[in-house]
Parts: C-alpha cells; sequence; structure tokens
C-alpha cells in the first residue's frame, strides 16, 4: 500500500549502504544521485544503493591537499594585507569558526574579522566557547544587533507553522555576514566546510555572490518567513520591512559594485571534523559540552544554541533522520565506525527527545508544551510513520526494525 509522502519527499524510504542515512531529506539534500547511459529518463537511484557523499568521502581521499595548498596561498596572496581585515570568518565559536579563524591568522598571515550572526538561546558553555574564540586570536567581531522581539516571533512562527526551528537563524547566518562583507568592503568570506560534500548536491567551492541566491527579490511579497509573507507579518504585527534587514538578501544593485568571494577552507585543506575539534581544544580552549548531547553520541558539535537540539529533533519527525544518523553518517565517511557500530548508535540514540532545554525553550517562545507535542504528530508523513494504538512508529528504519520492514 502506498502512503501520501509530505514535503516532496520520495515514497520509496532508501538507506545507503555505506553511510546508513537515508534518502529523505527535501529538495534533492540527499540523493542517491547515479546517471545511467540510457535511452530512458535518468535515474537518480544508484542500483547498489551507495550515496553521493560516499562516494565523494572516496575521491576525496584520492585529492591532492598539498597541490590544493598552494592554490590557497596563491588566492590569499591576493587579499592578504590589502585592509584593516582581508577576510572575514562567520561564526559564533564552534570548533570549525575556531580553527577557520585561527589557522587563517596564524598559519597563513591573515587578518579575519570574524562575524557572528547570534544564537537564538545560548548555552552557557557555548557563549563561553564564543569568548575563548575570540581571546584566541585576539579576533575582533561583529555580532548583529537585532530586534529580539521579531526574531523571537519569527522563530515562533516558523515552528508553528513549518516546524522549523532555525528557519530565521538560517537566514541571518547566511545574509550577516554578506552584508557586513559589503559595507566594510571586505570582498573575501572563509567558511570551514561546504555541506554540499555531506548531504547536497556539490557544488562549487567558491562563487561571486552575483548569485540570485543572494539577491533582495524585488517583489517583497516573494518573501516568505514563518510561513507567512513579509507584508502579512508587517500588517497583523506592527512591523516595518527595516526591521527584517538583517536577514534579507543584499540588493543586486550593491552586490554589481562589489566583487564578493566566498571560499570553503575544506576545499583547500584536508577537512575532519574530529580533527577540527581537537585543534579547537588545543588553540582556542574550546570546551565540549558538559553532557553528552540529547538525541546523539557526541559532545562537541552545534552546541552554542539551545535551540539546536530541538531542531534536529524536528527533523527526525519530518524526515525520519535524527541527530545520531548525521553524526554517524559522518563517522562513517571518515572510517571512524564500522556499520555495525553505526547502526547500534542510531537505534540507541535517533529520535531522543530533547527534554534538557525544552521547558525553558517553550516558556521563551510562548509556545504550550502540549501544543508543541501535538504540532509534531501533525507533521509525521504517513509514508515514514504509522500510528500503533496511540504511539508513532517508523515504517521504516536502517535496522530494518520498521512497522513495515
Amino acid at each position: 500500500m502506498k502512503h501520501k509522502a509530505y514535503y516532496g519527499l520520495p515514497n520509496k524510504v532508501l538507506f545507503c549502504k555505506k553511510t546508513l542515512i537515508s534518502n529523505q531529506l527535501p529538495n534533492s539534500a540527499i540523493e542517491f544521485k547515479h546517471t545511467i547511459k540510457s535511452k530512458k529518463k535518468t535515474t537518480f537511484i544508484d542500483k547498489n544503493g551507495i550515496s553521493d557523499p560516499w562516494k565523494f568521502s572516496r575521491i576525496k581521499k584520492k585529492i591532492n591537499f598539498h597541490e590544493r595548498e598552494k592554490k590557497l596561498l596563491k588566492l590569499l596572496d591576493k587579499f592578504r594585507g590589502k585592509g584593516e581585515f582581508d577576510c572575514i570568518v562567520p561564526g559564533s565559536g564552534g570548533k570549525d569558526s575556531c580553527f577557520a579563524a585561527h589557522i587563517l591568522k596564524e598559519k597563513y598571515g591573515m587578518n579575519p574579522l570574524t562575524v557572528t550572526w547570534p544564537p537564538i538561546l545560548y548555552t552557557d558553555y557555548g557563549y563561553q566557547n564564543f569568548n575563548n574564540w575570540l581571546e584566541s586570536g585576539p579576533f575582533e567581531n561583529i555580532s548583529a544587533k537585532r530586534d529580539e522581539g521579531l526574531f523571537k516571533l519569527l522563530t515562533k512562527l516558523a515552528i508553528t507553522n513549518l516546524l522549523h526551528p532555525f528557519q530565521t537563524f538560517m537566514l541571518g547566518q547566511k545574509n550577516f555576514p554578506i552584508k557586513v562583507a559589503e559595507k566594510l568592503k571586505i570582498p573575501l568570506i572563509f567558511y570551514g566546510e561546504n555541506e554540499a560534500e555531506h548531504h547536497n548536491p556539490i557544488a562549487d567551492n567558491s562563487k561571486s555572490i552575483r548569485d540570485k541566491s543572494y539577491y533582495m527579490f524585488k517583489n517583497l511579497s516573494e518573501i516568505r518567513l514563518g510561513g507567512l509573507k513579509i507584508s502579512e507579518i508587517i500588517r497583523d504585527y506592527n512591523y516595518k520591512i527595516k526591521d527584517f534587514e538583517p536577514i534579507l538578501p543584499l540588493q543586486e544593485d550593491k552586490l554589481r559594485k562589489f566583487p564578493l568571494q566566498v571560499h570553503y577552507l575544506g576545499y583547500y585543506l584536508r577537512w575532519i571534523p574530529q580533527e577540527t575539534f581537537y585543534y579547537s581544544v588545543e588553540n582556542c580552549n574550546f570546551r565540549p559540552r558538559p553532557f553528552r548531547t540529547q538525541g546523539t553520541y557526541s559532545k562537541y558539535n552545534s552546541i552554542d544554541d539551545k535551540i539546536d537540539d530541538l531542531h534536529y529533533y524536528t527533523t527526525y519527525i519530518k524526515f525520519g533522520i535524527g541527530r545520531a544518523t548525521y553524526d554517524v553518517s559522518q563517522e562513517l565517511r571518515n572510517d571512524h565506525l564500522t556499520i555495525d557500530e553505526g547502526k547500534k548508535l542510531i537505534k540507541k540514540y535517533d529520535g531522543e527527545f530533547p527534554d534538557y532545554h525544552f521547558s525553558e525553550i517553550m516558556k521563551y517562545l510562548e509556545i504550550n508544551e502540549n501544543f508543541f507535542h501535538k504540532l509534531c504528530d501533525k507533521f509525521r508523513s504517513p509514508h515514514l510513520w504509522k500510528n500503533k494504538k496511540g504511539k508513532y512508529h517508523l515504517r521504516h528504519t536502517v535496522n530494518k526494525d520498521g512497522t513495515d520492514d
């Protein structure tokens, strides 16, 4: 029997044999992508059940990073010393931004400006890591000053209408550094690792920002936040368009006058999350969480925002992919786990409810806790979840113990 699939997800659930992650992320964020030479329509399912992230991880092992570093040095020579700051490193003091800023300054002689779109609700240890990061350079920093009432509202709307706690945060994280770069005329931005290498179609390492994804829409009615048009939010909640400015893309006319480039250090340097963690601990006084992160087995990934754990829980609800699966997939690609170990970790931790900060988050956002739980059930796709005696269970799991396996 075929069950309805929400969010444009493929109805048939497939799991990569090598990374254990499924094909259920939206917008082809992960695909088992394999072009078969045939007169028939191109298929995106590898007949052997192998995903693009795994294939790329094998290619990556053959990359000559000595030659890549030469390219990095050539790039940096074009920008080094051209102004007070010669590049921007966005971040909030996590292991990746610590590594990127520190190694650019100490090894490659750059003077990065750090730029931060603050977490919605800083954890105590996350905020301490942020301060430790800035002191380790020391690094100058620009953090966004935003209307907290508005962004609290937008986060609440995004949860209520989309079950997406991080929508507004992600927009600010993407667009705010671009605006700082344009305003200060710093033409180079460095991120750590390109996420496309993990669960998106592989993109180029660098590009000019003259890219439509960074343009402000000419018609503001096209922009939706929290499931509502900006014009509706302005009308119903008494805000002005300028209040949304920090998260809106840079206007096209400004981009045309400013040749900004974005690069990923992970393209030039061998980037292994565990190694960036060790580097950040040693050089930036980065400290892991004082307890295991709920929903997974790690302590040092995405720990600066109290809402982070809830965000990963909602991905489990909507796509059947929990935080442990993300971590296991990454470690499998880096050959740090066996398949059997990965399956056991997923079975033990995936979908664990993040109750540690839950009540505080609900109180802050003025959301009733029971309402949130009912909301989660509303967003469960029928092709992924089955209700048995009032409790929801996954139909398919990588351990083959789903209700329909």
